[in-house]
């Protein structure tokens, strides 16, 4: 994991309206920007952070994608998020100032970091950020009580087709394509996260696509009934570049 050379500001990056910018000033980008100056490049495989590492900053993705996961008491890893640009990374440790989870980059990866105490004390002066700050601890709520209804699904094509039509409307609001996209998890991670078996996972995404839903050709999935898909995950579709 490297610092990066050269460093775009928030006021031209391709994912500021995703991130803490979104609704500050130009001014107050400024302010912002004296605290997010340092880039991290991150090699796919690499953590960002480990379990255990004392909380100290939030990671906002500038490209690439990451997972987090959790090493249970006897050893067993459970994946728990994939994370996309413009996300953010870290909030796990805010309570108890250690991160209980570790983030692994999937695929070469550039962070901006975000010194937490800095971030805080801006957004005492900065109400515009601390309500932004706000919106995305909340959003973090809703994930977790995503991952909770999508894990509780019973049936393993469900899980799965979920997890598509998440992925699929994460990228639309990023203004990508939401129907073709790549999937950076390897099958045995993606198994991991919906509590499947790889060979169950590869089993499925054959039959989506002998059914015609996806078309997959190593990591690029491209939808091809997006209703179906979402009939099927129990979701809906109508998805555009706004979310």
């Amino acid at each position: 994991m490297t610092d990066s050379p050269t460093a775009v500001s928030c006021g031209n990056c391709s994912v500021r309206r995703l991130c803490l910018p979104a609704g500050l000033s130009a001014a107050d980008i400024d302010r912002l920007e004296q605290v997010t100056r340092r880039k991290k490049i991150v090699k796919a495989g690499e953590p960002l952070y480990r379990a255990g590492d004392p909380f100290a900053n939030l990671y906002a993705i500038r490209s690439g994608s990451f997972k987090t996961a959790v090493i249970a008491a006897d050893g067993d890893t459970q994946v728990t998020h994939f994370a996309l640009p413009g996300e953010l990374l870290g909030l796990d440790g805010y309570s108890d100032r250690c991160h209980p989870s570790y983030a692994e980059a999937l695929e070469d990866s550039s962070v901006c970091v975000l010194p937490f105490a800095h971030l805080e004390t801006l957004a005492q002066q900065v109400p515009a950020l601390q309500q932004q700050i706000y919106s995305i601890f909340s959003e973090e709520l809703k994930q977790e009580n995503d991952i909770l209804m999508l894990l509780g699904k019973r049936s393993a094509d469900t899980r799965l087709a979920a997890l598509l039509i998440n992925i699929s409307s994460r990228y639309a609001r990023r203004g990508y394509s939401a129907s073709q996209f790549v999937l950076s998890m390897p099958r045995t991670d993606i198994a991991n996260y919906l509590g499947l078996t790889a060979e169950t996972v590869s089993r499925l995404f054959s039959r989506f696509q002998k059914e015609k839903l996806i078309q997959a050709r190593g990591r690029v999935v491209e939808i091809l009934d997006l209703v179906g898909l979402s009939e099927l995950a129990g979701t809906h579709c109508s998805y555009d570049s706004d979310g």
